[in-house]
């Protein structure tokens, strides 16, 4: 009876494994370098209002929602998986991925964070944490200029028209995120689009379309409450996965 406990536990921690590999592989690869660029003292300063500017759009910025489309590219594979749908952000660390492709949902109304895969029957639970540390100048929880040391910007074509490209890395060492490289319009300093490089060289690119504003979303759209019958899957935090998984 023993042996057929510790296989079936096993089997339980096996499972709760690939969740765990899956939910770490959306959640920092959705939601914000080769080398250090030296550059100008004028050049740095430039770059330096440029990221308060950005910060002073987000800070005035209740909530923001927009359509997205979501690439991730591996360095060594050069596999590539695509995502796409809507998301939203309000101030108090909530945000919302509804993914048409896939099929599923990222929602934090900022102290709970779920990751819900309908097709599996199956949500991941987690406190938010540090989740979403590096996209909290998003949601009203982040400093770019506090978080992140800034590594180049450059207006290179073809965007040198409308956007400044900035990279950053952040300042505490991070599994996931080694840098990220930001597209931001020139005229309103929002973020257009992220791409986040981890350490070993894969890219998760986000690209944000018919970006709206100040839209007056409800905090009860950032709830969520699992279908009847969902397997509920519980983490401790981001770095520590755990807990004892429910029905």
């Amino acid at each position: 009876m023993r042996e057929k406990s510790t296989k079936g536990e096993s089997l339980v921690n096996s499972r709760k494994e690939v969740c765990v590999k899956k939910f770490c592989l959306f959640i920092f690869f959705s939601f914000f370098l080769s080398g250090l660029a030296f550059y100008s003292e004028a050049r740095a300063t430039t770059a330096e209002i440029v990221l308060t500017e950005i910060q002073n759009q987000y800070e005035k910025t209740n909530d923001f929602e927009a359509n997205f489309a979501q690439e991730y590219i591996g360095k060594v594979m050069r596999q590539s998986q695509r995502g796409e749908g809507k998301v939203y952000f309000k101030k108090k660390g909530m945000m919302r991925w509804d993914y048409r492709l896939p099929n599923q949902k990222i929602i934090s109304d900022g102290q709970t964070l779920w990751f819900y895969q309908p097709e599996e029957n199956q949500v991941l639970v987690s406190p938010v944490d540090k989740m979403i540390k590096e996209f909290g100048f998003l949601v009203g929880e982040g400093d770019l200029r506090r978080d992140f040391n800034l590594l180049q910007m450059s207006e290179s074509s073809p965007l040198k028209e409308d956007y400044y490209v900035i990279e950053v890395a952040p300042k505490e060492a991070h599994p996931a995120v080694s840098k990220l490289s930001l597209v931001v319009d020139k005229k309103a300093y929002l973020v257009l689009q992220v791409d986040v490089f981890d350490a070993l060289g894969n890219v998760t690119r986000t690209r944000f379309n018919n970006i709206k504003t100040n839209t007056n979303l409800s905090a009860s759209f950032f709830q969520f409450k699992a279908p009847p019958g969902t397997e509920t899957i519980k983490m401790q935090d981001s770095r520590s996965p755990g807990g004892k998984k429910t029905k």
